[in-house]
């Protein structure tokens, strides 16, 4: 029999399941007038996934509940399979809150189908709870219940039945983590095979992290391949948010064969119905399109980013943003970006001089914005600067106690705050209010890494475009919007040669001092902190250096190592100063850092959970520093 399948690539509207009822009726009608048999929708379809404790309001569950009946209500010859939440009445979770499942739906003329011991939905049975995900704070999984009825989850893992044309197809239906099987004692896929499934479909609300389409592709074509019989993967666009991470969903719904081939797949953050047949005689899938090609870095960073920042900026209704512009690549890569996003005339950029900015980048900033047609002013900060200066060292300040009388003395580095501050917390905020819109953060993740910016200074905006890229990212990001974006020099050559700085110093300028950190090393460094599902930490950094692995560990030069640390004890040096940066101060500046757009596997905030606590060196970093220090 020839089974016609359409996945509903939707784009996801969390907290609002009205929105999302009306746009997945309006699905199952396209797909009924396309002579669908069956189709499937992703993960939490209705009341979308990442939306805090909104899950605790017993008003948008009874929604939600309403909402899914209604679906099933128009199922009329058509099998539509989708997700949403479960609530199950008179029992609770541990927490006294009322029991609530991520569940899978699956409806038919009319009816709900499936379910575990009587319940009209699929269980699922494996939470995430790491990096973004937090199940378990809200959901009760298929395990947990099965231990509390003293059952066997092997044998609750059934397939669903669907009689179509006389013909029963048993389905194996489960949800997105339900098909990550690597570290799970329990895999839910093969049981699923394993107790007569046909057909495997795995629906799915999976954000994009750099390099994860090629991990679900070895993954789920595994699965197919062990199984045996194909796997269908519908995963939704769109974006989501935990408050301090936006998430992009990129779709790439796809459909694999029984010996793991790919046979069809959807674009990126292509909001469509990937339509196909399958065979259940030859248990083939019949494409009605080949695979959708998928982008490398850094088109796929611009991709994510354009889409992302985009559908935030629509969402929070802004139309308009303020940019301090300082000719340097961070601050020429994010205009430029907003530029493509929103349109040049409704962009505002900023350069916000003092009298230790070079000619050079003043020369830079003036051409980016030339180059493209964004509203542009120069307001000189010298004079500011120096009446906050003079006041704060010139007012007698009263000890109350004594009645002596001081006045402060500001170093160097309460000076160079002094000028972030005023950039960012006077004027381009002051002027992005009155241009309308909101400002931009311009910090990548190297800086954010080791708190280098300023407390309301360069370190507050709406949203971190870049917040989750490395500096050598940003460099790619910049070559790529020149060279494909807009096809021509909108950021000049001179900004990705200059030296980086903050220009807030006679010893901090491009033509000396420059930026603290060495990117070609540091960036790798901080990275390994971060992004290494095991976290590295400094004794692992040492016991690379011993054994000279340390730039094959890192994924860096021995030259950007030995040109930052010379010698074992500036090596050592380097090492101490930016780990106790990064776990020590740094954090409480990420903390009240503005949400990031996340892109790797480790983005700062919520995905990257931390505490202010003091930086600790372990027992074995100690050992081999004076043991590397004594040779």
């Amino acid at each position: 029999m020839k089974v016609k399948i359409i996945c509903g690539q939707l784009e996801i509207t969390p907290g609002r399941p009205d929105l999302n009822y009306h746009k997945i009726i309006q699905t199952i009608d396209e797909a009924r007038s396309r002579k669908a048999d069956i189709l499937l929708l992703p993960e939490m379809a209705l009341p979308g996934y990442l939306i805090g404790d909104l899950w605790e309001q017993q008003s948008f569950l009874d929604d939600c509940e309403y909402y899914a009946q209604q679906i099933a209500l128009h199922s009329k010859d058509i099998c539509v399979m989708f997700g949403s939440v479960a609530v199950e009445a008179g029992k609770l979770n541990e927490d006294g809150r009322v029991r609530k499942y991520n569940a899978a739906f699956a409806c038919h003329d009319g009816k709900l189908i499936g379910g575990y011991q009587g319940r009209s939905f699929i269980i699922k049975n494996s939470l995430p709870n790491y990096r973004e995900f937090d199940d378990c704070r809200h959901f009760y999984s298929l395990q947990k219940l099965c231990a509390e009825e003293n059952a066997s989850v092997s044998s609750a893992l059934q397939p669903l039945e669907l009689t179509l044309r006389g013909e029963t197809l048993r389905i194996g239906l489960m949800l997105c983590e339900d098909g990550w099987t690597e570290n799970y004692h329990l895999n839910v896929p093969q049981t699923l095979a394993h107790n007569g499934a046909m057909l495997l479909c795995n629906l799915s609300c999976s954000p994009y992290t750099l390099g994860k389409n090629k991990k679900r592709n070895r993954l789920f074509s595994a699965q197919a391949r062990e199984a045996g019989i194909p796997l269908i993967y519908c995963n939704n666009v769109g974006i989501q948010n935990n408050g301090k991470n936006i998430f992009t969903y990129d779709g790439c719904t796809s459909a694999y064969n029984g010996d793991g081939t790919l046979g069809t797949s959807a674009a990126m953050y292509d909001e469509t119905l990937l339509e196909f047949t399958w065979d259940t005689q030859s248990n083939v899938i019949e494409p009605s399109c080949p695979p959708a090609t998928l982008p490398m870095e850094p088109e796929s960073v611009y991709l994510a980013l354009r889409y992302g920042i985009s559908k935030f900026l629509q969402q929070c209704g802004i139309k308009r943003m303020t940019i301090g512009l300082s000719g340097g690549i961070d601050s020429a890569v994010t205009a430029a970006m907003y530029a493509d996003i929103l349109g040049a005339e409704n962009v505002l950029l900023l350069n916000l001089p003092s009298r230790y900015n070079s000619h050079a980048t003043r020369d830079l900033a003036a051409r980016l914005a030339q180059a493209l047609g964004a509203n542009y002013a120069v307001m000189p900060i010298t004079e500011s600067y120096e009446h906050t200066v003079a006041q704060l060292e010139g007012t007698p300040i009263t000890s109350l106690h004594t009645g002596e009388q001081f006045c402060l003395q500001l170093s160097g580095l309460v000076k160079e705050n002094i000028q972030a501050r005023d950039r960012g917390a006077r004027l381009i905020a002051a002027a992005s209010a009155a241009f309308g819109g909101a400002f931009s953060c311009n910090s990548n993740k190297a800086e954010m890494a080791v708190g280098y910016a300023t407390f309301y200074g360069d370190i507050c905006g709406a949203v971190a475009m870049i917040g989750d890229l490395w500096k050598h990212q940003v460099y790619a990001l910049g070559h790529y919007l020149n060279d494909v974006i807009f096809k021509r020099e909108v950021i000049p050559e001179e900004i990705f040669t200059i030296r980086p700085s903050a220009e807030l110093s006679e010893t901090q300028t491009v033509g000396r001092g420059g930026d603290p950190l060495v990117y070609a090393y540091h960036d790798y460094l901080l990275r390994a902190f971060i992004e290494n599902w095991h976290k590295t930490t400094p004794a692992d950094v040492l016991r690379w250096y011993v054994r000279g692995t340390l730039a094959e560990e890192l994924g860096c030069t021995q030259q950007a190592i030995e040109e930052a640390c010379p010698t074992p004890a500036a090596f050592v040096a380097d090492l101490e100063r930016w780990w106790k940066l990064f776990a020590g101060f740094a954090v409480a500046k990420r903390i009240q850092a503005p949400p990031i757009l996340s892109l790797t596997k480790r983005a700062f905030g919520y995905d990257h959970r931390e505490a202010q606590l003091s930086p600790y060196f372990s027992r074995e970093y100690q050992e081999l520093k004076k043991q590397l220090l004594e040779e």
